[in-house]
C-alpha cells in the first residue's frame, strides 16, 4: 500500500523553542519527524552566549522551518544568573558537582518565560503544541526542566487561554527529550539528521564563538558525544 503524500498544509502547526543548542536542535528535528510544520522561536533575552542566536538561525535554516522568530526581551533587568549578569560562569565541575543542587547558571523562571511566549504565538497561529528541549537525565539541576514542572505549565495553559477555556485547543507542551541521556539524545538527532557541528551549547564562548570546554554545558555535552562515542563536530578552544 503507497503511503499518502503530506502536504504542509496538512501538517499541524507547532511552537518549538530553538536556543541554537544539542537539545534544542534534537527537539526541532523530532517535531518535523512526528509530522509537525514548525514555527521556531528563540529569545534574545540579554545573555552573554548570544551566539547562541547565530546557531539557532543556521539550525532553522538546515532542518527547514515554516517560520523563526527571535523575541527580543531583556532579562537582565533582574539578574541574578551567571547568564545574565557580571557574575563567573562556573567551570571545572565534576559530574557530581554538576548534578548536586541548582547553579548560578540557573536564569530565574526563564522557560517559564519562554513557554509562555510560544504558548501565546500557539494561540495565533491557532496551534495547540509546543515543544521544548527539557532534560531531566544529563542536565544541570535546573528546577524548571523538570517533568512536574511542565506538567503544572500545560495545565496552566489550558486554564488561562481563550482557546483553552473555549475549548477550542487542549494544549500539549511535548518534551521528547525529557528521560534521555546526551548519549541518546545525540544518536537520536544524527538518526534524523541534525547537523551538530551547527549547534552551540556553550556558556562561556571566546570571541570566535569556539566553545570553552569547561562549563557544565560543554562538559555534559562532551561527556555525551563521548558515550556516543563520536566526537564532537563544534569548534572548542584547544581542540580545533
Amino acid at each position: 500500500m503507497n503511503t499518502p503524500t503530506v502536504r504542509p498544509s496538512d501538517r499541524p502547526s507547532a511552537v518549538v523553542l530553538l536556543s541554537g543548542g544539542l537539545d534544542s536542535a534534537t527537539t526541532l528535528a523530532i517535531a518535523r519527524a512526528e509530522g509537525y510544520q514548525p514555527h521556531a522561536l528563540s529569545f534574545r533575552y540579554g545573555q552573554r552566549h548570544a551566539g547562541e542566536l547565530a546557531a539557532a538561525r543556521a539550525v532553522a535554516a538546515r532542518l527547514g522551518v515554516t517560520r523563526h522568530e527571535i523575541a527580543e526581551i531583556d532579562l537582565r533587568a533582574m539578574g541574578g544568573s551567571a547568564l545574565t549578569a557580571d557574575i563567573p560562569v562556573p567551570q571545572g565541575r565534576s559530574d557530581s558537582a554538576i548534578a548536586a543542587g541548582i547553579p548560578v547558571t540557573y536564569v530565574p523562571a526563564r522557560n517559564t518565560i519562554f513557554l509562555a511566549y510560544a504558548l501565546g504565538w500557539c494561540e495565533v497561529l491557532g496551534a495547540a503544541d509546543i515543544f521544548i528541549g527539557v532534560n531531566a537525565v544529563d542536565y544541570s539541576g535546573y528546577p524548571d526542566c523538570r517533568p512536574e514542572f511542565i506538567r503544572a505549565f500545560e495545565a496552566v495553559a489550558n486554564l488561562a487561554t481563550k482557546a483553552g477555556v473555549e475549548g477550542h485547543s487542549r494544549f500539549r507542551v511535548h518534551t521528547p527529550l525529557i528521560a534521555l541521556s546526551k548519549a541518546e539524545i545525540i544518536r537520536t538527532g544524527l538518526a534524523l539528521g541534525v547537523d551538530y557541528g551547527l549547534t552551540r551549547s556553550c556558556y562561556s564562548p571566546d570571541t570566535a564563538e569556539r566553545a570553552c570546554g569547561k562549563c557544565d554545558a560543554c562538559r555534559l555535552r562532551l561527556k555525551g558525544f563521548r558515550e556516543a562515542g563520536i566526537a564532537d563536530p563544534a569548534p572548542y578552544v584547544g581542540i580545533r
